[in-house]
């Protein structure tokens, strides 16, 4: 994929894109594999792709829902190593323009995207939970756009709204999208825990990624691009803290970044929630290789426009400005980069020189670097990044 700060945003459809394919992974490493890995970490070395992917069982990660059917394998039994589980399908309602506007369903978030200058947006509910009446800022953030402004707003099961832009704005959209209420449908699920070199985390169909979300006129909006690994960014999502339904959420950012921001896929390969979860973000092939390719080599994600390639973005569900992360986030994260770092052989604390591979535009930052340390922006929260020494001591 390109460099370019972002993708020129495509116009926010009122539905789910198209159906098309599911994808479906190759199987996982079986429990001798992870039995084997363990001497290469206790060593110290490099890992090799397939010690990084180790898992729990020898069962394959499962597959999304086929996007056709609404079922886990269109044929009314899991496969073989899976189960099937049903998540709510996510609904969205496009407005364009400023002004009040109305959803058919109580929404779960707003995703707000407008051209021309930046500051001055703002969002309010006339019902639900979200402070009904109240105008709230649409600044900060963790997603940056090239031209204009961007926010994803939790909306409190709303279903009326008002959005207001800067003076001089234009090409101002909404999208009201619920992930909590809409129709189930069934995902194959991994039977056995998925492991990243003893690190848990739910692979996509888990947390119910739709994988028609990756496509645009029968096409994947942004395809797999890889290169090798030099960099980890870390970010807050800056949605709401104490999220009762963490995997809603996800599904939410996905919807946000894969078709209101037109990226084709969730911006980060990992997010962590406030218990510790690790879920798989990016999609990164039919592999069992959660972020990498057989070869070890990073897909291209989202997170940090303009030094995407080769930089892997982990979000921490949350607003982390004024408070930390929960002890179980945190002891994820360093869990996770810590054999990230140990699979390719970074220091942790070390300052390097990011290298772009698709324009060669370089950047002085540490290996373990907040989103801010690449962008103007507040991501990961102040709290966070004042965290981020003692993360980079702790994952070495």
């Amino acid at each position: 994929m390109s460099e370019s700060p972002t993708p020129t945003p495509a116009p926010l459809p009122a539905s789910t894109p198209a159906s098309a394919p599911a994808h479906r992974r190759k199987p996982s490493l079986s429990r001798r594999g992870v039995i084997g890995a363990a001497g290469a970490v206790a060593a110290g070395a490099a890992l090799t792709p397939a010690v990084f992917a180790a898992t729990d069982t020898g069962t394959g990660t499962g597959s999304g829902a086929d996007p056709g059917s609404g079922s886990g394998s269109g044929s009314g039994a899991s496969p073989s190593g899976t189960k099937t589980e049903s998540f709510p399908a996510t609904r969205t309602d496009a407005a364009t323009g400023v002004g009040p506007a109305t959803a058919a369903f109580a929404a779960s978030y707003v995703g707000v995207r407008w051209s021309g200058v930046r500051a001055g947006a703002g969002i309010r509910f006339a019902d639900g939970d979200a402070s009904p009446g109240a105008w709230q800022p649409l600044s900060g953030g963790c997603a940056t756009v090239e031209d204009g402004g961007t926010a994803l707003v939790a909306a409190g099961a709303a279903t009326e709204y008002e959005v207001k832009a800067p003076a001089g704005a234009s090409d101002v959209r909404s999208l009201a999208i619920d992930t909590a209420h809409g129709p189930a449908r069934g995902f194959d699920v991994p039977s056995e825990p998925t492991r990243v070199r003893g690190v848990p985390y739910l692979p996509r169909p888990a947390w119910g990624a739709d994988e028609s979300k990756r496509y645009k006129d029968g096409k994947v909006n942004s395809p797999e691009q890889y290169y090798p690994l030099q960099a980890i960014t870390v970010h807050h999502t800056d949605t709401p803290n104490d999220d009762p339904d963490p995997a809603a959420t996800v599904r939410g950012i996905y919807e946000y970044h894969a078709v209101t921001l037109d990226w084709g896929d969730v911006g980060y390969h990992f997010l962590i929630d406030e218990a510790g979860t690790v879920y798989e973000g990016r999609y990164s092939g039919d592999d069992a290789l959660p972020a990498f390719d057989p070869d070890g080599d990073l897909v291209t994600a989202f997170h940090t426009a303009g030094y995407n390639s080769g930089n892997l973005g982990i979000a921490l569900l949350g607003t982390l400005t004024d408070r930390p992360p929960t002890d179980a986030a945190k002891k994820s994260l360093i869990r996770l980069i810590k054999v990230i770092a140990r699979f390719k052989g970074l220091d942790p604390q070390a300052r390097i020189t990011f290298v772009n591979p698709v324009n060669g535009v370089t950047k002085g930052v540490s290996t373990v670097s907040g989103h801010r340390d690449w962008l103007d922006t507040e991501c990961p929260g102040q709290t966070m990044y004042d965290l981020l020494d003692k993360v980079r001591a702790s994952a070495r």
